[in-house]
């Protein structure tokens, strides 16, 4: 009898977490939107239905109409952390989700480039507020053990919307008619409907509810998710009364926290100088070019049939997407300071490889350079995909503490669309007039890149909050919330191995 107990209550955790990851896949294809946008626009390019509707744009136009999501996304940033943390996770990717419906509908039915630019502006203002909201509720709904591998996932799914976007312009590219963009365009909001649709089910943040009282709803929560629904659990306890801490101590401090706050103390100005390191890299590595501009970049080495760039465009974002999920599963396993430093050395490498052989044919019309080309954008990508594609989000959250998660993660998103703003503006003017030079560019800021990421990015693998804290602020604000939880839960033992091989672990809610 007990036997069948046991194995009762096995599978009902087994339950419970299976529907608790389904949730979290509702949240984790907000990130697909915005990798759809990327690939959409370099197929979109590649179509003479489209290039003929926005009379052949080239230069500054082209530029304004790759960058114009990206300044919606920076119009948004000043609402979106007040609207996370007054009405909630989820209210503010509900309200994400409609802008970006409504957006695409105007994308779709455009008759002009100024109501293109108008609705892709739309959707950059609603992408911001879901993409606010999204990974802030996964971190603080997860499985503490399934936390790192998760939110990792969640820009993984970015390269999963940019090779659904790539394959869908290539088989509408036969379309004779306006239909060719139109239906691609549509499609960018079917992400958001399928959001608008279960987030009602989503549980909401059991941090959020603590915040504003409703500490009974964030205990249900915790208890039905990560403990078959007890809430005496040692794991349940020890989260709960952690989360009430942590709520208490912030509103303690509440008055003394604003923006300044995150550049007050060393500790925060090691946080914000790796945070705004890492989203200017994730954008400024040269992936602006094959992620935008990736048919101007094979038109300059003779590689100009719409049928053959569709086609390298679709394979490379599939190629991507595993890459991405390799990183993502393995980043507790690797440590996100090793991926991050063999993702840029390699990418130098490539780097240089691609710029040699862009120079041969320039210069000399070397075909053989052409084909060498497009493998070292292969490569290339596959060392950006392994660190860049599925860390940045996580490692920013993990080394945020609570009562400056919403406004660093602000200064995250704020970092790469004002990064994405300029490559989208500048790259197509660049490549336009001086050509293959422009790639040399990069071969110094990635050298860059790597020095910094070799001399600042810490490991966080493995490592409680309190760990991950004394590596930014010293070792006396290393045991406080500790105690404090521990002493509330009576000196109860929990069970580590809900932590392991996690960069987040104690940090769970």
């Amino acid at each position: 009898m007990n036997i069948f107990l046991i194995i009762g209550l096995g599978t009902r955790i087994l339950v419970r977490l299976v529907l608790l990851n389904f949730w979290i896949v509702i949240l984790l294809v907000t990130s697909s939107t915005n990798g759809y946008d990327g690939s959409m626009m370099n197929g979109l390019q590649s179509l003479p239905q489209w290039q003929s509707a926005f009379h052949n744009p080239t230069g500054g136009s082209l530029g304004l109409l790759g960058a114009i999501q990206n300044i919606g996304s920076l119009c948004a940033l000043p609402f979106a952390p007040y609207m996370a943390d007054i009405l909630g996770r989820k209210a503010c990717i509900v309200c994400g989700a409609c802008l970006m419906v409504i957006g695409t509908i105007l994308q779709t039915a455009s008759q002009n480039v100024h109501m293109f630019i108008g609705a892709r502006w739309l959707i950059g203002f609603g992408l911001n507020f879901a993409a606010t909201g999204a990974p802030m509720l996964i971190s603080e709904l997860a499985y503490p053990s399934q936390r790192g591998q998760i939110t990792s996932l969640y820009n993984s799914l970015w390269i999963f919307g940019s090779f659904i976007a790539a394959w869908t312009t290539f088989g509408t590219f036969h379309i004779g008619t306006s239909w060719s963009w139109r239906i691609p365009s549509a499609i960018q909001g079917f992400p958001s409907v399928i959001q608008l649709c279960l987030i009602w089910f989503v549980p909401e943040s059991p941090r959020w509810l603590v915040s504003k009282g409703r500490e009974q709803e964030a205990l249900h929560t915790l208890a039905y998710y990560h403990a078959k629904g007890n809430e005496k659990d040692p794991l349940v306890e020890y989260e709960y009364e952690e989360i009430k801490t942590t709520i208490r101590l912030d509103k303690e401090a509440e008055k003394s926290v604003g923006w300044t706050t995150l550049f007050k103390t060393p500790g925060n100005r090691k946080r914000m100088r790796i945070i705004v390191a890492i989203a200017f890299f994730s954008q400024w590595s040269g992936n602006g070019l094959a992620s935008y501009y990736l048919n101007k970049v094979l038109d300059a080495i003779g590689i100009t049939d719409p049928t053959i760039q569709l086609l390298i465009n679709g394979v490379l974002q599939i190629y991507n997407f595993c890459i991405c999920v390799f990183g993502s599963l393995w980043c507790d396993k690797i440590g996100r300071r090793k991926l991050f430093l063999a993702s840029t050395g390699g990418m130098l490498v490539c780097w240089i490889l691609e710029t040699a052989c862009f120079a041969l044919y320039s210069e000399r019309g070397n075909t053989a350079a052409a084909h060498t080309f497009i493998a070292m954008i292969y490569l290339f990508s596959t060392f950006y995909a392994l660190a860049y594609s599925p860390l940045i989000v996580t490692y920013t959250i993990e080394i945020l503490p609570y009562n400056l998660r919403s406004k660093g993660f602000t200064v995250f998103n704020f970092t790469i669309s004002a990064s994405l703003v300029f490559n989208q503006y500048v790259n197509p003017i660049a490549l336009q007039n001086i050509g293959w030079k422009y790639y040399s560019v990069y071969i110094a800021w990635l050298t860059f890149e790597l020095v910094f990421i070799w001399m600042y990015l810490v490991e966080t693998k493995n490592r409680t909050l309190e760990e991950t804290a004394a590596i930014f602020d010293g070792d006396d604000q290393v045991a406080l919330i500790e105690k404090q939880a521990v002493d509330h839960i009576g000196g109860k033992s929990l069970p580590v191995e809900v932590f392991i091989d996690n960069g987040d672990e104690k940090d769970s809610m």
